[in-house]
């Protein structure tokens, strides 16, 4: 993720958003695309100090010219979207856990970015707030048209939500799957990949002693 929203410059490869090369774009170029990303980190990472509606209307403040008022409607808006209305004025230690998602979401939609990076949404979530969260997420995506990308290991989130996945594996270092994670659980055959798709139930495959093979699905 951190290649993808532009904090780190990847070793080897490429990054490209429809024609642009990211990375070997040039600086402005780079900067514009990151404007049109948003990001909801995994612990909320709201300023304790500032109310909902002021986390949320820092960046619009920063990078459009938006008279205040304008800003706050705005902010008013994002915390409806996820179901916040009423508590722009609240502070983050003031709500719950699955309030501060929320809250997150909101803030990384504060310049109506046409990518939304979420890092394990779930994380820490118990599982009705973490489902509440899923059907959140696909609403935003169902309502906004945005392109939703999720680093997570919630397997209800996975099938849930998931459309297309990649599957990176920290052995081989590198992807040894990709596409819909349900036709990945019903056709690969990749014991790496079945193992993590169904907790370890799926049993042992037969082995023919050569090295499995990647799972990627058109």
């Amino acid at each position: 993720m951190r290649h993808l929203v532009g904090l780190k410059e990847p070793a080897d490869g490429q990054v490209w958003y429809g024609e642009l090369n990211f990375w070997g774009a040039d600086p402005v170029e780079r900067e514009a695309m990151m404007r049109r990303f948003g990001v909801m980190y995994q612990g909320g990472a709201l300023w304790s100090s500032l109310t909902l509606a002021e986390n949320i209307s820092l960046p619009i403040e920063l990078y459009t010219g938006l008279a205040r008022a304008r800003i706050r409607e705005l902010a008013s808006l994002k915390l409806a979207l996820v179901g916040l209305a009423g508590f722009e004025d609240y502070y983050p230690s003031e709500i719950s856990g699955g309030m501060k998602k929320r809250a997150g979401i909101a803030r990384a939609m504060a310049l109506d970015p046409e990518v939304l990076f979420f890092d394990e949404p779930s994380a820490g979530l118990d599982p009705i707030s973490a489902r509440l969260l899923d059907n959140l997420i696909l609403e935003l995506r169902a309502s906004l048209g945005t392109t939703i990308v999720v680093v997570t290991h919630e397997l209800a989130s996975i099938f849930a939500i998931g459309t297309n996945s990649v599957f990176l594996d920290a052995d081989a270092q590198t992807m040894i799957a990709s596409g819909d994670p349900k036709r990945l659980l019903a056709e690969c055959r990749h014991p790496t990949v079945r193992n993590f798709l169904t907790r370890g139930d799926a049993g042992a495959e037969p082995s023919s002693g050569d090295p499995p093979e990647p799972c990627f699905l058109a």
